[in-house]
């Protein structure tokens, strides 16, 4: 498949790929390092492909990604350079994005070298500069803003095709979020996956945010939701938890961001929720072998323990 690939690149660029390597972090999307070889010299480039026949919309439509990164980078926040889009199939009959590779370290790295408090001081401040970008240069101006309603069955819809085992009770969680839904602020660029594994650092500065898949004009707070899952996660010892270094506790997060508790209880609530189905649903994939990966056999009691966690949440009111 890299030849078929590197040989699409050549034409398009006319350039000369050197070399073709994939990124092994992450778990979604197809993404590569491509070094190709022009007149100005050698160039690093990361090269994004929706998955083989996957229909381009959601998660995999990689050019709406492009252009939100795009759009944000021209308005001066930590997203990389995006030189080319493409929405016509030419890379190995799938359309492309190809962006310049940013000089940054991922969290593992730096939650050894960094103090946690600094790390997330820095990606709540990148947090709140984009949301603080007018709608229309975000990428994503021409798009109606998704309520908090619409949001919710978005993730109920998944959540049913996770394991049943798993989510004996995940309906008990779903009613607790319907009849609790809080006043909606203004809408903002939504990242929908804001957590520390999907950011490079330099030092503690967040130098880049990746991974736009589920990207929505919505409400910030659910951002700010995802940054708490890091947080809450760590209680689940020897589960995956990208980010789970960082030990920074909910209380702190808002006090950062400045919030108060109260408003954002039903928020961490439906992050929980939220990532419960995501894993859920990454989980079924795995097992009918539709989408492989071993990973999510190590997240059952997450799954289970986010659900209760929620509901405990929404019930006590804490």
């Amino acid at each position: 498949m890299t030849e078929k690939i590197r040989a699409d690149l050549e034409a398009v660029l006319s350039k000369r790929v050197t070399a073709i390597e994939p990124i092994p972090e992450g778990h979604s999307g197809f993404t590569y390092f491509v070094d190709a070889e022009g007149a100005a010299g050698p160039t690093r480039y990361v090269l994004r492909l929706p998955p083989p026949g996957a229909r381009i919309a959601g998660p995999a439509d990689v050019v709406r990604q492009g252009r939100i990164m795009a759009a944000l980078h021209e308005a001066g926040l930590p997203t990389p350079a995006v030189p080319l889009i493409v929405d016509q199939p030419v890379v190995d009959g799938r359309p492309f994005i190809l962006m310049e590779r940013v000089d940054g370290v991922r969290i593992e790295k730096t939650a050894q070298e960094q103090k946690p408090i600094d790390i997330a001081a820095n990606a709540i401040e990148v947090l709140k500069r984009l949301q603080a970008l007018p709608l229309d240069r975000t990428g994503l101006g021409d798009e109606d803003a998704i309520g908090l309603k619409v949001e919710m069955m978005r993730w109920a819809m998944l959540m049913q095709r996770a394991p049943e085992e798993l989510t004996t009770r995940a309906g008990e969680f779903g009613g607790l979020l319907a009849g609790q839904v809080p006043v909606e602020r203004r809408p903002t660029l939504v990242h929908g996956d804001y957590h520390y594994g999907n950011m490079l650092f330099r030092g503690a500065d967040v130098v880049a945010v990746l991974d736009w898949e589920i990207a929505q004009i919505g409400q910030p707070l659910l951002d700010l939701g995802c940054l708490c899952i890091v947080a809450i996660r760590r209680q689940y010892q020897g589960a995956p938890n990208p980010g789970g270094a960082i030990s920074v506790s909910v209380e702190e997060l808002y006090r950062l961001y400045g919030v108060d508790a109260g408003e954002m209880r039903w928020f961490a609530a439906m992050s929980l929720y939220k990532y419960a189905s995501i894993f859920g649903y990454n989980l079924m994939l795995h097992r009918k072998g539709r989408r492989p990966d071993p990973m999510y056999e190590g997240l059952t009691d997450t799954i289970v323990g986010m659900i209760d966690e929620g509901i405990t949440l929404l019930d006590t009111g804490a």
